[in-house]
């Protein structure tokens, strides 16, 4: 037995009696120099060669597939690469980078999907990374679907290349401090221009690295930002958060169901229970439908407003249309009473009751449960967003799209609407609305009356071109950005009106 290997075995005959481990140097063999030489020339020869081999494998459309048949697969193109190829994908963005931005959007899916396209917007500007976006899961609905169950989130990535680099999680260092709660998440003042992400949270990141955003809605101004901004905005909307393909499949299926039986109007009837619950509307309720409303209203804690005046709310026009007052408007503004009405929603609260009135007048009023089979929904059944998606893939197909509530959805559906030709949408006044609907019920206004009024208010509210309206100082009050993104939109662009 050689002397080495009598010393390995006294260290395993020590280390199993418990005895300290003697530490032993074992001698090199010594090499001479030719055969130092013929290794080092065998190391060069071999890298050449590798290197050779992989720049010819870039181009297999020439010799590719006859002389690197066999190879690793890395070395020849990729199903990756067909689709790079295939999608057009743009060249990376070559940059500083100058840290990570991760983001928890909060809300429904389109005031996740506004404020992500914020968030994008202003990974752009600061020169960081952006985490694929973490969406809502503690809101109202419940919703445990992540970015992936509504978004294709390789494309997203792969159509932003050129402007921010995103990745799917932090790297594993950044990661760790995450986890132990070492990366400062914090709210960013709402309606904030880009200096105030320059100023404020641009030296937090380059300090630790990594930032989180808990809140995503409203945190970028609609006006006052320049002009590459604004239309990167829009390109997330309108190009780079596309849906899943299985989403949009099933969008297809009930358009094409739709389209057999001719136009189709999409009504957004925000009629909901939480709806009516958070706004404290309660016109046409009974006495036990308010009462459950106010207690729901009562038992989330993150609903500040408590005590409503629904009747108030209601004359200054901040209430949803009712079933009822719906009905009245599109009979008025001469909507075919054989159009189908297909509605984007959830549950209506009060069920058939409430819908009676929009039937009568409307009879071919469908939704995607009546459209589709259990089968097709069964997969997004409980997750409100992916519903939501499917109903605004069928609100831009639509001939034309009325929303009763002038919220998330109308909003956003309203600007992608514009941007896709400036496509017949109709904008109930609420104000105005419920006025002539209360004089036609008590009698003060005859029907004909009652039609040329609706008509003449709504005769400007139709989705047309129009400005953008700044109000100063108050940015919640001033029109929304993603509701009229006019920078975007493919004709002579309309000079902003400043209003005090």
């Amino acid at each position: 037995m050689c002397r080495s290997e009598k010393v390995l075995c006294s260290d395993y005959r020590e280390r199993k009696m418990g005895i300290k481990v003697r530490s032993h140097k074992l001698k090199a063999w010594p090499l001479s120099r030719p055969r130092v030489q013929w290794w080092l020339w065998r190391v060069v020869i071999a890298v050449s060669l590798w290197t050779f081999t992989a720049q010819f494998a870039r181009v297999p459309d020439l010799w590719g597939p006859r002389v690197l048949k066999g190879l690793p697969s890395c070395l020849i193109a990729s199903p990756y690469t067909a689709r790079v190829v295939e999608e057009n994908i743009p060249p990376e963005r070559i940059y500083n980078n100058n840290g990570y931005l991760m983001v928890s959007s909060n809300g429904g899916l389109n005031q996740m999907r506004a404020g992500i396209c914020d968030m994008v917007a202003i990974a752009r500007s600061l020169n960081v990374t952006l985490v694929v976006p973490e969406l809502d899961k503690a809101s109202f609905w419940q919703d445990s679907s992540d970015f992936q169950d509504i978004f294709d989130v390789d494309h997203f990535i792969n159509s932003l290349r050129d402007e921010v680099r995103i990745v799917k999680e932090l790297p594993p260092r950044l990661k760790r401090q995450f986890e132990l709660g070492m990366v400062p998440s914090i709210q960013p003042v709402s309606w904030s221009n880009i200096s105030y992400y320059h100023n404020k949270i641009l030296p937090l990141i380059k300090e630790h690295r990594v930032v989180q955003f808990l809140k995503t809605d409203s945190r970028l101004a609609n006006n006052g930002l320049s002009p590459p901004i604004q239309k990167l905005r829009c390109k997330v909307n309108f190009s780079s958060l596309k849906f899943t393909p299985q989403i949009e499949e099933l969008g297809k299926r009930v358009v094409k169901i739709l389209r057999k039986q001719g136009p189709f109007l999409v009504l957004h009837l925000r009629y909901e229970k939480d709806m009516l619950a958070f706004s404290g509307c309660t016109e046409g309720c009974t006495k036990k439908e308010a009462d459950e409303l106010r207690k729901l209203r009562y038992a989330y804690p993150w609903w500040k407003e408590k005590k409503i005046d629904s009747d108030k709310k209601r004359r200054h026009g901040l209430c949803p249309l009712t079933p009822e007052e719906t009905a009245l408007v599109l009979r008025a503004l001469d909507i075919d009473r054989n159009m189908q009405i297909y509605i984007a929603a959830g549950d209506i609260f009060g069920g058939q009751r409430r819908l009676a009135s929009l039937i009568s007048s409307f009879p071919n009023v469908v939704n995607k449960e009546t459209l589709l089979t259990p089968d097709d929904t069964r997969y997004f059944q409980y997750h409100s967003s992916q519903m939501a998606a499917l109903d605004y893939f069928v609100s831009l197909e639509s001939d034309i799209f009325v929303p009763t509530y002038d919220g998330n959805m109308a909003r956003v559906v309203e600007g992608h609407r514009r941007y896709l030709g400036f496509k017949s949408t109709i904008l109930p006044d609420q104000k105005n609305i419920v006025s002539l609907v209360d004089q036609y019920n008590n009698g003060s206004l005859n029907w004909d009356e009652f039609a040329t009024k609706i008509k003449a208010v709504h005769k400007n509210r139709m989705g047309m071109a129009s400005s953008r309206i700044v109000i100063p100082g108050r940015p919640k009050e001033e029109d929304y950005f993603y509701s009229n993104p006019h920078e975007c939109l493919p004709h002579p662009q309309v000079e902003v009106l400043q209003t005090l």
